[in-house]
């Protein structure tokens, strides 16, 4: 269905509403499968209205869907069963038993069979796990608790459960409106026309009188209704939990158990009967409380892409003979635009005043702690406010600092008046400087240290006359000060020593304004597909997440990712940005890292400060945790308990962290350097990690003692940086394990850390930036420093084939961009990721033509077991 479609669908919704044709919409609701509401779903659950319930739950998933749709509905028809038997109505306990319960018996019969056993007892709460079973009302309360988390956490209700915001009456007002079109494009409009049914178009009949055109005044169109849908925030999300444990294997497993949901991270859990108690709280210092308006992405077809192709996608033999799928994502500063917004969304509450003494001039907010405002007025004062406190920092009334050193024209203009306005005032990118343009000649630059801390740093006598505008730059990674005057003229100035770099002159008149371009280096540093395979997450030098989505449409009926359909830039409506902590944090030392749940409901990130737990449909920071130092540089869950989280340290340590109890379980130390890299083996029970040393230890996830470790053999006559990162990737059969280093490529067996197979790049190519496995482990995919990409047969480390840079990157001598990063897809083998140097992401594919890149070279005698390097041949396919 058509976005047109779909948003016709929500004002037909709210017209029912506030007509009152209660049944209908929810059966709109129900047929459309656009909107989940949750008010009405809550009161059939609470008033125990079961066949509706299952009726409306079936506009938007069945029972087999997923993990989570069969834990929906098993909760529901547990929870008849046991009202059924708590009336004694065995009969009615049986059918619900045969009807309803006995389809899940094929995930496990002998859970089929306790719960089946109840039925012989006198009361089912003789049962141990069911003791605590309380009446019917408590019960459905704790139920529809466990049932809201369900569907928060179910990807199937995903951006279904917002309703967008609406004015009242809004389809009335859109037929007024047209009415009122209709009317003014009249021949001879009548002062008061007469509306006939909307079946037709409107029009006023021959003229009777004077001419006298005037709007629709039909009461009945122009009233609006009182009503609207129900305010949904009340029922917005719980934290969204990883996915499902497989069912259970005792009784209680069949009951819910909120003691197995302690918070707002865990697993939804396994189907079970244990009675349930009150959940606790996911850690012991504050959290955020639980947004109450629940993300979605309502855009229309219209809408403004912040995402945008920037070269076509089937490229021809011209590039390197390779006719590769590319997707280029270009990485934007700004968050995504909105068409068709109008004044009316813009906010309209005044939240605080502050009483700045004379008449505002220019504002600007600071660029990292952002409740700070600095201000200039129309007397020269400048000021910073910190609007959340609602107190003014720091002041300062306007004053020459050397007169000594101005023009002769500026001491003339200062003798005759020493008043003078601020026509402009600019944070530096950082926000240690900040800028003040006056109206006469003058431009100051102060030093900002926080609090009431400001520090003359440069006075420059920059214009005759009025400067109009100011704004700072970064060209050649030097910070310079750019200005516009009334001398006609633009000037730019070392931010350093004040002085002048150049002049640009030839305007005929005033320069009111300067805009410097800017292209930000916003390095893609991590960058992961969600294990649905729709999306791509990136996280940038600049400590911002990024998510773009594959959407449904015509071209992409699926909703796949492909290289040959653009994503969108995905924000929540809230317009909320994922940012990790960055305070007393230099992001020129900081190791960016990340890891993302099972079920893609949240992530955890850190980019050298705190560590932070993102709610990925809503961006909100639900926690933050372990403030540096040490600072984390890598993240890796525990492969079979969410709540465990491994933690590589910039110490050279490495933390077993749980998240439910807040708590460092163990403290692993075996490396000299920090830490770049974990893995966990489920077959062997083990974490191997890498570190900057280029040393790779094996701990057991038992009792988390080391059993071995070894370095990195390093090829004669390559000399890796000092903190050059190693990277470990287990294979799917959880004991082969690839070995990353900027100087080869290799795969060891775990857990003696053999090593069976190397690679190493010749010179030319540049240092290895990234590889890793294709999702089924046959093909790996490396960076390099040169901008190409190669692709491996795994078994072999032999070369299948290799992307040019030219390829897929436009050409451009002036700027040297290549892939700092590159993440598989976790389903379609053939498909992987790039995050480039320049803030790009490209997803590459092979030809639709080919399938497949490359071909895998046949084994050769001995190569299986073979430790020696194997050396980047000049006769490798180039693609």
């Amino acid at each position: 269905m058509s976005s047109l479609s779909r948003e016709l669908v929500f004002l037909i919704l709210q017209f029912l509403d506030e007509e009152k044709f209660k049944e209908t919409v929810h059966r709109l609701e129900k047929e459309s499968g656009f909107f989940f509401n949750m008010r009405y779903f809550e009161d059939a659950v609470t008033n125990g209205e079961w066949d509706d319930v299952e009726k409306y739950l079936s506009g938007f998933t069945k029972v087999d869907d997923n993990r989570y749709s069969m834990k929906i509905f098993f909760e529901i028809r547990k929870q008849k069963y046991l009202e059924a038997l708590d009336k004694r109505d065995h009969a009615k306990a049986v059918e619900i038993l045969v009807k309803d319960l006995k389809v899940f018996s094929t995930f496990n019969e002998d859970l089929f069979k306790e719960i089946t056993f109840l039925l012989t007892l006198g009361n089912f709460r003789e049962n141990e796990q069911l003791s605590k079973y309380g009446d019917t009302k408590s019960a459905r309360a704790i139920m529809l608790i466990e049932l809201k988390k369900l569907i928060e956490a179910n990807p199937l209700f995903r951006d279904k459960l917002q309703f967008p915001t609406l004015k009242n009456s809004r389809l009335r007002t859109l037929i007024n409106q047209s009415l009122n079109w209709q009317h003014q494009l009249c021949k001879n409009p009548k002062p008061n026309p007469d509306i006939k049914p909307l079946f037709v178009d409107h029009t006023c009949g021959q003229p009777n009188g004077a001419r006298a055109p005037s709007p629709v005044t039909n009461p009945l169109m122009a009233m609006p209704k009182v009503g609207g849908f129900p305010p949904l925030g009340a029922h917005g999300p719980f934290q969204t939990a990883p996915a499902p444990a497989p069912l259970g294997t005792s009784l209680g497993s069949w009951m819910v158990n909120p003691s197995s949901v302690p918070h707002q991270v865990v697993s939804a859990g396994p189907i079970g009967i244990t009675a349930p108690n009150n959940a606790a709280s996911m850690l012991k210092r504050p959290r955020t409380p639980p947004t109450n308006n629940l993300a979605m992405d309502y855009q229309t077809a219209d809408s403004e892409h912040a995402v945008k192709r920037s070269r076509p996608f089937g490229l021809s033999d011209d590039a390197n003979n390779l006719p590769v799928n590319i997707f280029p994502v270009t990485y934007p500063v700004q968050g995504p635009s909105h068409s068709l917004q109008s004044s009316d969304d813009l906010p309209k509450t005044v939240v605080a005043n502050l009483n700045q003494g004379s008449a505002v001039k220019s504002m600007d907010f600071h660029p990292v702690q952002q409740t700070l405002l600095l201000v200039g007025t129309n007397i020269g004062d400048i000021a910073v406010w910190d609007v959340g406190s609602r107190e003014r920092q720091a002041f300062r009334n306007f004053k020459v600092w050397d007169i000594g050193r101005c023009t002769m024209t500026l001491q003339a203009s200062l003798a005759n008046e020493y008043t003078t306005s601020v026509n402009r005032v600019m944070w530096s990118p950082d926000g240690t400087l900040f800028g003040v343009a006056y109206s006469k000649h003058i431009v100051h630059i102060y030093a900002y240290h926080g609090g009431a801390d400001i520090r003359n740093h440069l006075e420059i006598d920059a214009h005759i006359g009025n400067v109009s505008d100011l704004a700072f730059s970064h060209p050649n990674k030097q910070l310079c000060i750019i200005t516009c005057g009334e001398d006609k003229a633009i000037r730019v100035w070392d931010a350093v020593t004040g002085s002048k770099q150049y002049t640009c002159e030839g305007h005929e008149a005033p320069v009111y304004s300067v805009c410097p371009h800017t292209k930000e280096n916003i390095q893609i540093i991590r960058l992961i597909y969600t294990n649905s395979g729709a999306s791509v997450l990136a996280l940038a030098y600049n400590a911002v997440h990024k998510l773009w989505k594959w959407q449904r449409n015509e071209r992409n009926l699926m909703g796949k990712a492909t290289a040959s359909v653009t994503p969108q830039l995905w924000q929540p409506s809230s317009g909320i940005l994922m940012t990790n902590d960055i305070s007393d944090t230099n992001l020129e030392d900081a190791v960016p890292c990340f890891a993302l749940s099972k079920n893609d409901s949240y992530v955890m990130s850190a980019s050298g400060g705190k560590i932070s737990l993102f709610n990925m449909m809503t961006f909100k920071t639900m926690t933050t945790f372990m403030p540096p130092p040490p600072a984390a540089t890598f993240l890796a869950f525990h492969p079979q308990d969410n709540n465990i989280i491994a933690i590589g340290m910039e110490d050279s340590s490495i933390q077993i962290y749980n998240v439910r109890v807040d708590e460092v379980k163990s403290k692993l130390k075996g490396h000299q350097k920090r830490v770049t890299g974990l893995a966990f083996s489920n077959v062997l029970n083990v974490l191997v990690s890498s570190g900057a040393d280029a040393q790779l230890c094996v701990w057991s996830t038992d009792g988390w003692e080391k059993q071995t470790s070894k370095f990195l053999q390093i090829p004669s006559g390559r000399t890796p940086a000092p903190l050059s990162q190693t990277r470990v990737q287990f294979h799917q059969d959880q004991v082969h394990l690839l070995v990353v280093h900027e100087t080869q490529i290799a795969i060891h067996e775990a857990p003696k850390l053999e090593c069976v197979k190397q690679w190493v790049p010749q010179e030319s190519c540049g240092s290895i930036t990234d590889a890793t496995y294709s999702c089924d482990s046959q093909s790996i995919y490396a960076s390099f420093e040169d901008g190409s990409v190669s692709v491996f047969a795994a078994g072999t480390l032999r070369p299948k084939c290799r992307i040019s840079p030219t390829a897929y990157l436009p050409s451009s001598p002036s700027s040297r961009v290549y892939p700092l990063v590159v993440t598989a897809h976790p389903s379609e083998p053939n498909q992987f990721a790039l995050g480039l140097t320049d803030g790009g992401v490209h997803v590459l594919e092979p030809p639709e033509a080919e399938g497949r890149w490359g071909t895998t070279p046949p084994l050769e005698n001995g190569a299986g077991s073979s430790v020696a390097p194997v050396a980047a041949s000049s006769d490798q396919p180039s693609r």
